[in-house]
């Protein structure tokens, strides 16, 4: 008989608790059994992906989807080794749970410590991209985390592939750490599991976004739209800019960390513009800009709309700024507080910029397009946060952590430490790493 979502979500809560006593030895076993798995399973993989790219692209002709979509959607051979090469590089990474990360003697034998755990179930809902089901599987197994996965309806033979993939492989875990759901009607029924779900975490727009934090108490995670800024400072190294303007706008448009504006000082445009524009446009790149930028180059105008809008494909509105701090103003205003990067030799300008501009990440003489968790060197990302709150920016494993208080005592009472004869707190930090029983051993 089918579950039904409740009776999954009450699985992956069984799961999360014993998931979380699973040591990390047999977590990284696990997804070393992944990793093979899918190079194992690679043909039934891509036949599905084969499937839903070609609904895909029957959709993207009737206008349905966008080209930046159904390029998401699509895996390969060399695809999919990468995927399983981020599942080992998850792996590689040090253990999250468990470890101390602070330390305090209250009194002589009675010491607290404040320790790593996982957060313990995690509702996450996603984009076209089957990777991102992987990604997120893998970093949950590593963090301890029991995971509910909500992929999108274009991907669907893609994900049923790779989640039962995952699931043959991991036999051996607590049964519900990972679920698969695909109604719209079941993502209704998660969000109202605030007694039982502890985090969900929506990859989409800022409106999709939106409506998760509106329907649910559970708390959220949001990975929004990526509206990304590059600016070319007045003392940029403009063969340095162009570059890193290139690479950031082509190198792979259709991600959330691709450039979307491109801001030029004014005293540098009339040197800047005319070859960067040119190898835009050779690389098939659609350019719009302001008044100021189309006096100097023939590009259509750009309009209010542009500046906040995410293309996601080979698409680009440049303007013409008066200084950097005209530069972090456009950013902040129309940003998305995702990653905004400058070009310049001038390290007050850099940091003039990289203090003011409100976002994740920020970066001086690189490409936006660095911010992602595997770059980062963090094994892989669950989403990229551009909230403030709990993570922000690549969402890794200790995204995926919480803390506990341990304290470890002798027999001590509160009433010890009241009244007039109260016995003195020492409250005195100290480095040391938890584990049970340690001053039984002493």
């Amino acid at each position: 008989m089918t579950e039904t979502t409740e009776q999954q979500v009450e699985a992956a809560q069984s799961a999360a608790l014993r998931l979380a006593n699973v040591d990390a030895d047999e977590r990284d076993a696990a997804l070393a059994a992944i990793a093979d798995a899918l190079r194992e399973n690679s043909e039934a993989i891509l036949a599905a992906n084969d499937a839903d790219v070609a609904a895909a692209e029957e959709l993207l002709a009737e206008g349905e989807y966008t080209q930046a979509l159904v390029d998401r959607l699509k895996l390969d051979e060399g695809k999919l080794e990468s995927i399983a090469g981020m599942v080992e590089s998850v792996a590689e990474q040090d253990d999250p749970l468990g470890k101390t990360l602070a330390a305090r003697e209250l009194d002589e034998d009675l010491e607290l410590y404040k320790v790593a755990v996982p957060i313990g179930v995690v509702g996450t809902i996603f984009e076209s991209r089957p990777d991102a089901l992987v990604q997120i599987a893998a970093l949950a197994l590593k963090s301890g985390n029991a995971v509910i996965l909500k992929g999108g309806s274009e991907a669907s033979e893609s994900n049923r592939v790779l989640y039962e993939t995952i699931l043959e492989a991991t036999e051996d875990l607590p049964d519900g750490w990972a679920t698969l759901i695909e109604a719209h009607e079941e993502v209704d029924a998660l969000l109202e599991m605030d007694d039982k779900v502890d985090l969900v975490m929506p990859r989409g727009s800022s409106d999709f976004v939106s409506y998760i934090q509106d329907n649910t108490q559970i708390p959220v995670l949001g990975h929004t739209e990526g509206v990304c800024h590059v600016y070319v400072d007045d003392e940029a190294d403009l063969e340095m800019a162009a570059d890193v303007a290139f690479d950031a706008k082509v190198q792979y448009p259709a991600v959330c960390n691709a450039v979307e504006t491109l801001l030029v000082n004014e005293a540098v445009a009339d040197a800047f513009l005319p070859e960067m524009v040119e190898r835009y446009e050779d690389a098939g790149v659609t350019l719009r800009g302001d008044e100021a930028t189309r006096e100097v180059v023939d590009v259509d105008p750009a309009t209010d709309d542009d500046w906040a809008t995410e293309y996601g494909d080979l698409e680009l509105s440049i303007k013409v700024v008066s200084d950097v701090y005209e530069a972090i103003d456009h950013a902040n205003t129309f940003g998305s507080k995702h990653t905004e990067s400058i070009v310049t030799e001038n390290p007050d300008h850099a940091e003039a910029f990289m203090t003011g501009i409100d976002a994740a990440s920020v970066f001086h003489n690189a490409s936006t397009r660095f911010a992602d968790g595997y770059r980062y060197g963090l094994g892989a990302e669950v989403g990229i946060s551009t909230g403030k709150i709990h993570a922000r920016g690549p969402v890794g494993l200790e995204g995926l952590t919480t803390y506990k208080y341990y304290l470890e005592g002798d027999g001590q009472l509160v009433a010890s430490y009241a009244g007039e004869d109260a016995l003195p707190f020492t409250h005195r930090e100290f480095d040391g790493e938890w584990h049970p029983g340690h001053l039984a051993d002493e």
